[in-house]
């Protein structure tokens, strides 16, 4: 399930700058965005990051050169709006009456495998970043060498080592082998 705010019929008129509406942008790359962010931020404040990601995109979107990767500049934008969004819940915490003994699964799209989540969430913020950004966004290693700030190799071993963290941690990966 995606927000319902995606747009299913974008405009097919051609932009002054040579770019395709910004509606198409959003309607084509808008469930990779939300994957990412759901893989970096989980599955609660992934759609606040979404909508953020996609206001700043169509403020710049217009001087955007027409060559540019469109889909590796929304999970750059993405990226850094999860890291902000992250920042601001560490200085602002939400008080609250009393905790429920269970965590709730009303507004969570697709009911995700919270075992999954916890699994995902326990690895360490390179390989977690390098699964979302290549298996979940489908970039390739050279992309997400440059979002990880390092060489095409780390990404791959982060890769790689997440996977295989994944692997032995996750109970749900054992039950399908």
């Amino acid at each position: 399930m995606e927000p319902s705010h995606i747009p299913t019929t974008p405009s097919q008129a051609p932009t002054a700058a040579g770019l395709e509406p910004f509606e198409h942008v959003v309607a084509e790359h808008g469930r990779t965005v939300l994957r990412v962010c759901r893989a970096i931020l989980g599955p609660h404040e992934a759609e606040d990051a979404w909508s953020e990601t996609f206001l700043a995109a169509l403020r710049a979107y217009p001087e955007l050169d027409p060559s540019t990767n469109v889909q590796a500049w929304l999970v750059t934008i993405a990226k850094r709006k999860a890291i902000d969004q992250r920042r601001a819940a560490a200085r602002n915490p939400v008080p609250v009456n009393s905790l429920p003994d269970q965590p709730g699964g009303a507004g969570i799209p697709d009911s995700p495998d919270g075992q999954l989540w916890k699994a995902v969430g326990a690895l360490p913020r390179k390989q977690r970043e390098a699964i979302a950004y290549h298996y979940l966004a489908g970039m390739p290693y050279i992309e997400v060498a440059g979002l990880l700030g390092n060489s095409e190799s780390a990404a791959r071993r982060a890769a790689a080592d997440g996977m295989k963290n994944l692997r032995s941690s996750y109970q749900g990966a054992r039950d399908d082998e």
